[in-house]
C-alpha cells in the first residue's frame, strides 16, 4: 500500500556556459497528512509493493509534472525518468504512455528529456522505444552513466543526448585518485559520441572544480538547489555560480602558473645535467639533485628510437642509486616519447609529457625529455606528479 498524494518536486539544472537554469529534473513525493514530504525512491526497490501500484505511481508523478511544467520558463527542458522494466511490458506497437500523457499535458516532446534509469530490463526492446522517443522530438539521457558495463553497450545501441553521470562514482572520484581518472575518461569518451554531461550529486566546491574539469554541460546538486516544490526564477543561482567559476578559473590560472615554473625548474635542471650527459656519464661524476626540485625521481638515456641505453639513476633526496633492471628496454610507445619526438626534434628544447600513472611504482608522474649530443640520444627526466 502506498501512502500520501504523489506529487512532483523539481531540481534545477544549470548550464555551465551561462549560469542560468536550463531545465529541472521531476523528482516524486508522497504529500503525508502532515504536509511532509517523502521521497518514493525505496518503493521502488521494496518487494512487498506491487508492479502495478509502482507503475501507476509512476505515471501520476510524470502527470503532475507535466502538468506543471507550463509555468516554468519556455526554454526549460523537463527530464522525466523511464524505467526499463516498464518498456518490457509494452505490447508491439503499442503508444507509448509517456508521448501521450505529453499530448494530454499538451507538453511539446522537444522540451522534454527522457531519462532512462537503471541497468537492467529491456535490452531488446530499448532501442525500438528510443528511437520513437527521439522521432517524436524529446531528447534522451542516460542515468547514471559508468554505475555498470552494461553501460557502455547502452551507449552505443541508445546513441543517447545527455550522460549523466553516475553521483556516486563522481563524488569519489572529486576526491581524487584512480576512480578522477576513470570519471575523465568516460567524460572524453561522451565528448567524442556528441553527448553532453550532466554531473549531480554537485554538493562541494569541489565536486564543482571537477564538474567542470569533466566539462560538463549541466550541473545538478545541493551546492545550488535541493528538490523544490516551486520553481525558482531562472537566474537565481548566476552569481553564485560564476562566483564558484570564477574561483576555479584562477586555481587553473594558480596551477597553469606553477606548471610554468616547473618547466623552469627542469630546464635548469636540463642544462646541468647535459654536460655530465654528454661528457661520459659516469656515476661518481654526477652532481647531486639541487635541494630546491624535491620532486626529482629518476634521470635516464635512450636512443633515438626508445630503446633505453643507460640505468635508471633514481635520486633518494640524499644520494643516486643505479638501478639496470630497464636496460635495453623500449618507450617508443608511451605518449611521453613521441610527443618528444613530434615536438622536440626540431627546436632541440626540452618538452614535458602529461601527467600520467605508472604501472610499475603506481605514482603519479611526468616526464621531461631533450635531445642531446647531436639529436642522437635523449635524456629523460622523471618527476613526480603527484597534486600537480
Amino acid at each position: 500500500m502506498i501512502d500520501g498524494q504523489p506529487i512532483a518536486c523539481f531540481q534545477p539544472f544549470i548550464d555551465t556556459a551561462t549560469g542560468l537554469i536550463a531545465g529541472v529534473e521531476a523528482l516524486g513525493r508522497l504529500r503525508q497528512e502532515n504536509g511532509d514530504l517523502q521521497s518514493v525512491g525505496p518503493l521502488f526497490f521494496n518487494p512487498r509493493v506491487g508492479l502495478a501500484e509502482l507503475r501507476r505511481l509512476d505515471r501520476q508523478i510524470r502527470d503532475a509534472a507535466l502538468a506543471r511544467i507550463h509555468e516554468a520558463p519556455k526554454d526549460w527542458f523537463l527530464s522525466l525518468n523511464i524505467s526499463p522494466r516498464w518498456i518490457s511490458r509494452l505490447r508491439p506497437n503499442q503508444p507509448l504512455p509517456s508521448l501521450k500523457q505529453l499530448q494530454q499535458q499538451g507538453v511539446p516532446p522537444e522540451r522534454v528529456v527522457f531519462e532512462i534509469t537503471e541497468l537492467g530490463g529491456a535490452h531488446q526492446r530499448l532501442p525500438e522505444v528510443v528511437a520513437r522517443y527521439r522521432e517524436a522530438g524529446a531528447r534522451i539521457a542516460i542515468d547514471d552513466f559508468g554505475a555498470g558495463y552494461s553501460q557502455l553497450d547502452r551507449v552505443l545501441a541508445l546513441q543517447p543526448d545527455i550522460l549523466k553521470l553516475d553521483m556516486r562514482l563522481f563524488q569519489e572520484a572529486a576526491r581524487g585518485g584512480p576512480s578522477g581518472e576513470v570519471v575523465k575518461a568516460l567524460a572524453q569518451m561522451a565528448e567524442k559520441t556528441g553527448c553532453w554531461i550532466i554531473a549531480e550529486g554537485v554538493e562541494t566546491e569541489e565536486e564543482m572544480d571537477f564538474a567542470l574539469e569533466c566539462g560538463a554541460r549541466y550541473v545538478q546538486g545541493f551546492l545550488f538547489a535541493k528538490p523544490a516544490l516551486e520553481f525558482p526564477a531562472s537566474d537565481a543561482f548566476r552569481e553564485a555560480f560564476a562566483l564558484r567559476r570564477d574561483q576555479y578559473v584562477r586555481r587553473k590560472l594558480q596551477e597553469r602558473s606553477n606548471l610554468i615554473q616547473l618547466r623552469q625548474q627542469l630546464s635548469e635542471l636540463m642544462n646541468m645535467l647535459r654536460p655530465w650527459a654528454e661528457g661520459g656519464a659516469m656515476l661518481s661524476s654526477l652532481p647531486p639533485a639541487p635541494e630546491s626540485f624535491s620532486r626529482l625521481l629518476r634521470i635516464y638515456q635512450c636512443d633515438r628510437h626508445g630503446t633505453q641505453t643507460s640505468p635508471n639513476l633514481e635520486w633518494n633526496g640524499l644520494f643516486w642509486k643505479e638501478n639496470r633492471r630497464y636496460l635495453g628496454h623500449n618507450w617508443s610507445w608511451r605518449p611521453y616519447f613521441y610527443q618528444l619526438l613530434a615536438e622536440g626534434w626540431e627546436e632541440r628544447r626540452l618538452t614535458l609529457s602529461n601527467t600520467y600513472r605508472d604501472a610499475t611504482t603506481n605514482q603519479y608522474c611526468m616526464t621531461a625529455g631533450q635531445f642531446i649530443d647531436q639529436g642522437r640520444r635523449l635524456l629523460l627526466i622523471d618527476i613526480d606528479a603527484e597534486g600537480l
